[in-house]
């Protein structure tokens, strides 16, 4: 008897010839069908990294220049807000300046700050009672060494 090639249809192979034939056939379909996804993956794997390191060079290429854009703006906003508030120091210093060019203004202000008074008027000084009460504890002080209350003054005006 002469064999013939596996798969030639006559139906006399043994079942082995036959497992095994099969088992060939689909290893190669799965081989194949491999290949194609690894060739797919492979070329999607490339342009997936291309495209993360062009915008990974976009990040680093631009987040040095956001960041002093952001940086200056804030600068800017401190900038006018000063210049705003200089205009209206501005303001004030001029509107004083006027003031002051008044005789009657400045008698007040002499009065007042001063403690001035016109010939023939009799002065008076009200006295705030927290400051008497203030004055009556630093009596004590004359019973001390000169150098305790150099000290204390020292140590009052570090508090301040």
């Amino acid at each position: 008897m002469a064999r013939r090639k596996p798969g030639t249809g006559d139906g006399r192979f043994s079942t082995a010839t036959r497992l095994r034939l099969l088992g060939e056939q689909t290893a190669a379909r799965v081989y194949r069908s491999q290949t194609k996804r690894q060739a797919r993956r492979s070329r999607l794997t490339g342009r997936a990294a291309f495209l993360a390191l062009v915008v990974c060079s976009l990040v680093v290429a631009l987040a040095y220049p956001m960041r002093q854009y952001v940086s200056q703006r804030g600068d800017i906003a401190d900038q006018r807000e000063r210049m705003a508030d200089a205009e209206q120091q501005v303001e004030r210093l001029r509107d004083e300046k006027a003031r002051l060019q008044d005789d009657m203004y400045v008698r007040r202000l002499a009065r007042e700050h001063l403690h001035y008074v016109l010939p023939g008027e009799t002065g008076y000084i009200m006295i705030d009672p927290e400051a008497a009460e203030q004055r009556r504890k630093d009596e004590g002080s004359a019973d001390r060494p000169w150098y305790s209350n150099v000290w204390e003054g020292v140590d009052d005006a570090d508090r301040d």
